[in-house]
């Protein structure tokens, strides 16, 4: 499905019937009513009846098709009133008490992770958290930008965020705008397509080709007064989510590419005790 595709079913709006759902989800995961079928455990007349709205799905076997499709817990909630059913999984606040666990494992993380710089972020690419070093990698970044919500990919982007310090801004922005259009791609999110084409719109030098011998992962390389750092990065999620706002996040945790990085890191934190 292509981004035109998506646009044409934002504006036409969401499925509404529960048959439309499954339709569309599975659509969207390259399956054929047989494919789904066997992968469900159940016929593939009996799954297009209720596509088409001649058979009404249990309870049961919209959490079963949801699975199979691997459809968000977003969604899953959406489905399933769709079909007639309240919405399974709770959505809450991180503040909320039911989630203090996860709050506090978020924030052993980003204080573990110093004096690297690490952030949480939500469904959206908003920050949620971060730990003191990542205050230190934006320092002259456009206050307006730094307002909540902040966005972390329009952080990096705009002229007026960390683009300018971005030494090897092609090669990162393409590896960013990558990431984002195959999140979209799972989750048919909207406003991950919104954000995908304001991205779009800023200025970013073609991706030079091919990219650089001896890396063993496209680095996040920024300039940081007289020093370049360089980072690699990776994502965490937590496992086995019952909530959407947990199933939602993600820590970004970056690490040094090189000693240089880490000793200027080392460095920073010392000076700022």
């Amino acid at each position: 499905m292509t981004i035109s595709d998506v646009a044409a079913t934002v504006r036409n709006g969401r499925p509404e019937h529960i048959g439309e759902h499954l339709r569309y989800w599975r659509r969207r995961r390259h399956l054929s009513q047989l494919d789904l079928a066997s992968e469900a455990d159940v016929s593939a007349r009996h799954l297009s009846f209720l596509e088409t709205g001649r058979a009404t799905p249990s309870r049961d076997m919209v959490m079963r098709l949801a699975e199979r499709l691997d459809v968000p817990l977003r969604e899953r909630n959406a489905m399933l009133v769709a079909a007639g059913f309240a919405p399974v999984f709770p959505q809450r606040s991180l503040d909320h008490p039911s989630l203090g666990a996860a709050r506090g494992a978020i924030d052993r993380i980003l204080k573990g992770h110093e004096p690297n710089p690490a952030v949480a972020i939500d469904r959206h690419w908003n920050l949620v958290a971060a730990n003191a070093m990542v205050g230190e990698l934006l320092t002259d970044v456009a206050p307006d930008l730094l307002a909540p919500p902040v966005n972390v990919l329009r952080l990096s982007f705009h002229p007026e965020g960390l683009a300018p310090r971005t030494v090897n801004l092609a090669e990162w922005c393409f590896h960013l705008l990558d990431r984002l259009y195959r999140q979209w791609e799972a989750v048919a999110d909207p406003v991950l397509l919104e954000l995908y084409r304001e991205l779009k719109t800023y200025p970013v030098p073609a991706r030079q080709r091919p990219l650089p011998r001896g890396e063993v992962a496209i680095p996040f390389k920024l300039r940081h007064g007289e020093a370049e750092l360089s980072f690699i990065s990776t994502t965490m999620v937590f496992g086995t989510p019952l909530d959407v706002t947990l199933a939602e996040l993600a820590i970004e945790a970056f690490f040094p590419a090189d000693e240089a990085t880490s000793s200027r890191l080392q460095d920073m934190a010392a000076r700022r005790k």
